[in-house]
């Protein structure tokens, strides 16, 4: 009886398994937000690495940051390690147009290898901003199995959605 339960439980392990191998090689996660601020404002918090700290959120105070490159912009660096769950990586201003869009790739080193894109569009709407944080990266294979069980869109939604708040308040104010 205990050697049919194991290979009955050995079945499923294995079917999840395989299904979370069918799921998509790439996530992608969006929000936005309107924030009652002209783009040139908003643009100003997100094209300067040393200004995210400001409005991300961050959970982990472990993480310590250092910058290179430029103050802002194209070639703007920042990377961070932390003894907490932020972990290690770094961060690239890949593209910067003023007032419209910053492109930002990250690349994790730990917890996990990983590479991804986050691009943020600012679009005036009369003497407001709608700004959208998109992120595409790699879903990686323990993040399909992760998918199984719960909702990334919605874990990595919340992250972008405290962020794009904490944006709104900075610049609002």
């Amino acid at each position: 009886m205990a050697f049919r339960v194991a290979m009955i439980v050995a079945v499923l392990i294995a079917l999840l398994l395989i299904f979370a191998a069918t799921k998509p090689a790439t996530l992608h996660v969006q929000r936005s937000i309107v924030i009652n601020a002209p783009p040139e404002k908003v643009f100003a918090l997100i094209n300067n690495l040393h200004r995210w700290p400001d409005w991300e959120p961050q959970d982990d105070p472990t993480v310590m940051r250092a910058f290179s490159g430029p103050e802002s912009g194209i070639g703007a660096a920042s990377e961070w390690d932390s003894r907490g769950k932020a972990g290690k990586g770094k961060m690239l201003i890949t593209d910067s147009q003023p007032s419209n869009r910053i492109a930002v790739k990250v690349d994790f080193v730990k917890p996990f290898h990983s590479h991804n894109l986050n691009t943020f569009t600012l679009t005036p709407s009369g003497s407001a901003t709608n700004v959208t944080w998109s992120w595409e990266g790699q879903n990686l294979y323990f993040m399909k199995v992760m998918e199984i069980f719960m909702n990334m869109d919605q874990m990595m939604g919340k992250h972008f959605e405290d962020g794009l708040a904490n944006m709104k308040n900075l610049a609002e104010k």
